[in-house]
């Protein structure tokens, strides 16, 4: 995910007194890498992760976030934040409050975190500091439910602006049966998370539909796609004011896509696979290029516009 700060207009110094530098997730290593856009100058800032999946950067606060998914039969996914450096390491969802969190959006003006958890079944949020915790949307309950991947919630992204919540429910391996969602960015008054009525099916009869993002000018909503081909391993976008938003596949050829980041301002996209590949390209899909190959199995990716230290 991105942060909304991002502005850029060239690889590594993408504006005046900032600098573009990508946050990486390994899944497998269990490890935060920390990069220039092109790859350059990488280096590890956090080790010793539990699986981790989501990520999100808060540049004004000098802050990381990212999600531990953990091992789902022991419901002990946590959520993590640390400085931009790795510094001050400090768990603000524990275990026990959130069963497998995976993809994480930040929406700073509201000053909550958003991500969606998988077996648990639930979209959440919380204060940025991980107080008040809540649940928006729960798709099931209790150990059966959870073995349907149907239910399982995992991409999430916010349009502030609109007052909506876009989240993916993937449904099992290569089913084509993955839907993208719609609902308020709120409860409905006298409305709970397992019976809210303004839910909106916003898109189905997708392979596997993975990591959301929002280009809030564009209005377009992006997103990846593990799925087999030739509609899977995609990244795909769509306009969310359009009728009948027919999806657009952008770029194919992934490894399992995972994560997704835009650079609205440099027109420019980062993808991630579990192939362990970081892919760049534009944000209509052209220019499409790996940069970095065989880096474990990688999950979520930020992009953000982190001040030069000289200023």
């Amino acid at each position: 995910m991105t942060d909304g700060s991002a502005t850029k207009p060239n690889p590594t110094s993408d504006h005046k007194g900032t600098a573009g530098r990508l946050f990486v997730l390994e899944l497998s290593g269990g490890r935060i890498h920390s990069m220039n856009p092109d790859g350059s100058d990488g280096k590890i800032i956090v080790a010793g992760c539990h699986l981790p999946d989501g990520v999100v950067v808060d540049v004004e606060a000098g802050h990381i976030y990212w999600t531990n998914m953990g091992v789902p039969n022991l419901n002990d996914g946590t959520i993590e934040r640390a400085d931009l450096d790795g510094g001050n390491r400090k768990v603000i969802v524990p275990q026990g409050v959130t069963f497998t969190p995976k993809q994480l959006h930040l929406e700073k003006r509201s000053g909550k975190l958003y991500w969606c958890d998988r077996e648990g079944m639930r979209v959440m949020r919380a204060n940025l500091d991980g107080t008040n915790v809540e649940t928006l949307v729960r798709t099931g309950n209790g150990e059966q439910d959870s073995r349907d991947a149907t239910k399982w919630c995992v991409g999430i992204t916010v349009d502030p602006r609109r007052g909506q919540i876009y989240w993916t429910q993937k449904g099992p391996d290569n089913a084509s049966v993955g839907r993208i969602f719609r609902a308020g960015i709120d409860l409905p008054k006298g409305e709970d998370a397992a019976n809210r009525t303004d839910i909106e099916t916003w898109l189905d009869g997708l392979p596997e539909p993975i990591d959301l993002e929002l280009d809030l000018d564009s209005r377009v909503l992006y997103w990846t796609d593990r799925g087999n081909p030739p509609l899977g391993n995609t990244v795909n976008r769509a306009s969310i004011d359009a009728p009948g938003h027919a999806p657009e596949i952008i770029a194919g050829d992934l490894m399992e896509g995972i994560g997704i980041a835009l650079d609205v301002a440099g027109n420019r996209m980062f993808v991630t696979d579990l192939g362990g590949s970081v892919y760049t390209a534009e944000l209509d899909g052209s220019q499409k290029r790996p940069f970095l190959f065989a880096q474990g199995n990688l999950s979520g990716v930020a992009y953000a516009e982190i001040p030069s230290k000289e200023n």
